[in-house]
């Protein structure tokens, strides 16, 4: 599989570093040559670019937590960033302190992302061309083995011995790339049109598979070269049958379109009428709210 650094989205819109919470005369620190109060901290914090981001960042999220924070469940932020997990194996933690997050901070900006999806949802139209049109794109989930090899002649030589009737956890024990794929047969993985770190050729390959069936020919992806087996491919179905998917694949593409995104997130400001109370800040929001009346 594919494997490139997440993209939580749009509702990592500025920051997920942790701003600390203004207090009169708290200290945040103290040193031989004084001490630094988190008014002092405050004071700095929002005469910085981060500091401003971060308050922006803050406003929305409890905006969007109030909107639709119902519809957002915890255990489907746990199933995503465990998707996270399991897909980067050995290099998550590496790749999480190369963002410069903790897990709790991915799992908040998994939240905020999912929760901007259900504002997409509700405050963007979703005409019955544009559902008929992604619905042509639209392929269900479905779950393959795929098996990494070494090169292409291996995975040539591979599919010859099934082609010869060789059993797919033979064939994956003499050909696959490393002790994992020959030990668990490969890899299985399940996608659908919109799944993203799935080479489209794996994709393409996949969709033209029955159940049992395997690829004729090897599959060259960013890594290298694979064999997949079809393990469940459902039928199609309907757009009806669908719809909720189609639109929730439609709400995903929105989320990568600056224009969308910057006019929902003023929707939602504008509905939970945010006032700024610090005078300093006052037009912090001025690219999302009119504050020229205030």
């Amino acid at each position: 599989m594919n494997k490139k650094k997440w993209a939580i989205g749009a509702a990592g819109l500025l920051l997920s570093l942790s701003l600390a919470a203004c207090g009169q005369g708290k200290t945040v620190a103290t040193t031989d040559g004084g001490k630094i109060t988190q008014e002092e901290f405050y004071d700095k914090m929002k005469s910085t670019q981060q500091g401003k981001a971060q308050l922006q960042q803050m406003i929305l999220n409890k905006c969007l937590e109030h909107e639709y924070g119902s519809k957002v469940k915890q255990s489907e932020v746990d199933k995503q960033f465990d998707k996270y997990k399991s897909q980067y194996g050995p290099q998550f933690d590496t790749i999480l302190q190369q963002q410069g997050m903790t897990e709790s901070q991915l799992k908040e900006s998994i939240k905020n992302n999912l929760l901007l999806k259900e504002a997409v949802l509700d405050k963007t139209d979703f005409s019955n061309k544009q559902l008929e049109k992604q619905f042509k794109k639209y392929q269900p989930k479905v779950t393959v083995k795929e098996l990494a090899t070494k090169d292409e002649a291996s995975a040539q030589s591979a599919i010859s011995d099934l082609n010869n009737g060789t059993s797919w956890k033979d064939v994956a024990k003499q050909y696959g790339a490393d002790d994992n794929a020959k030990k668990n047969g490969g890899q299985e993985i399940s996608f659908d049109n919109a799944t993203s770190g799935v080479d489209n050729s794996v994709k393409k390959a996949a969709y033209k598979l029955n159940n049992g069936e395997y690829s004729k020919t090897p599959i060259k992806t960013e890594g290298g070269y694979v064999v997949i087996e079809m393990v469940k491919h459902p039928k199609k179905g309907t757009l009806k049958e669908h719809k909720a998917e189609i639109k929730d694949q439609l709400a995903n593409e929105r989320l990568n379109d600056r224009n969308t995104v910057h006019k929902v997130v003023s929707e939602v400001l504008k509905d939970n009428h945010v006032q700024i109370e610090d005078s300093s800040m006052k037009n912090i929001l001025s690219g999302y709210l009119d504050t020229s009346k205030k």
